[in-house]
């Protein structure tokens, strides 16, 4: 079952005939899905022999990727403690495919726990991971538009709103009335008024690759930008558990109002993905279910 209304799902083949028309060099490797269990919302990914992955955007919504992906990236790289997917080849469309893709390196490992991790060592990673990122110079860098992760988490209060009643149809194992007043409460933080930093804003586990339990690489870019660090704070809520949870908190040193912030970025994605993913993706719908809960118990 597609997981959005205007998905295009590429095939192997269509994928093949584009990498031997744009990238020769790769043109005998083969090219084969990768399992739906490893693959996000926003792309579906596909192995190039057994080093290299193409990533192709599954809907409109994340044609940007691929260019951004091509910009920043090898910029970051150099300052970052593990490997990101730097972008080795942006294809064009073709071949019945209408949008820009990317092939980068694959980045061998295996990721946490997808409903949460309770790895402290994990997250003492994680956090490294966040402050090297957040202390590159951020001049010059996209920032962050409203409605995105790092921007005001007003910008995203009439998702959450149109959504509430919605929810309130199903039993989704929460008080829907405790999520509105833990919604009022992140809204009612300061908004971040330093200057911005760059964010990765998505640091959920299937971003994590790790490697005998270290971090050796994090993926999926796609909220990348330059804005409120927030929402990189938000990993010990969506990621981690337990005695990780608190060792991330701490390991990153926020203030309260951030913490705040990074709950909001915790919960307005939840409530929206528990109605979009009820029905197509039941694991992200229980991901956001306990996130939900989770909100809640912090901030009630």
């Amino acid at each position: 079952m597609p997981l959005h209304a205007d998905e295009i799902r590429p095939t192997a083949e269509q994928v093949r005939c584009l990498v031997a028309a744009q990238c020769p060099r790769w043109a005998r490797l083969p090219v084969t899905p990768v399992p739906g269990d490893l693959e996000g919302t926003d792309h579906v990914l596909f192995r190039i022999g057994t080093t290299l992955a193409a990533r192709m955007p599954r809907t409109a919504r994340a044609v940007d990727q691929a260019n951004s992906d091509t910009r920043w990236l090898p910029l970051l790289a150099p300052y970052l403690p593990v490997r990101i997917p730097v972008p080795l080849h942006l294809g064009e469309p073709g071949e019945g495919y209408p949008w820009r893709w990317t092939v980068v390196p694959w980045i061998a490992g295996s990721t946490p726990p997808r409903l949460g991790c309770d790895d402290v060592s994990l997250a003492h990673d994680v956090a490294a991971f966040v402050h090297t990122l957040h202390r590159i110079d951020p001049t010059a860098g996209p920032v962050i538009p409203p409605g995105c992760r790092g921007a005001a988490l007003r910008h995203v209060d009439a998702g959450v709103r149109r959504v509430l009643p919605r929810l309130a149809v199903y039993d989704d194992g929460f008080d829907v009335a405790a999520a509105e007043a833990a919604w009022e409460a992140c809204l009612a933080a300061p908004e971040w008024d330093r200057d911005p930093v760059w964010i990765h804003g998505d640091l959920q586990p299937g971003n994590l690759v790790t490697d005998s339990g270290r971090l050796a690489g994090v993926i999926d870019f796609g909220a990348l930008g330059v804005g409120d660090p927030a929402p990189d704070v938000a990993p010990a809520l969506w990621t981690f558990t337990g005695a990780a949870r608190l060792a991330y908190r701490e390991a990153i040193a926020c203030d309260e109002a951030t913490w705040r912030r990074a709950c909001g970025w915790a919960l307005a994605p939840s409530l929206t993905g528990i109605d979009y993913y009820r029905h197509t993706f039941p694991r992200m719908a229980e991901h956001g279910r306990r996130m939900v809960r989770a909100v809640i118990a912090e901030l009630t």
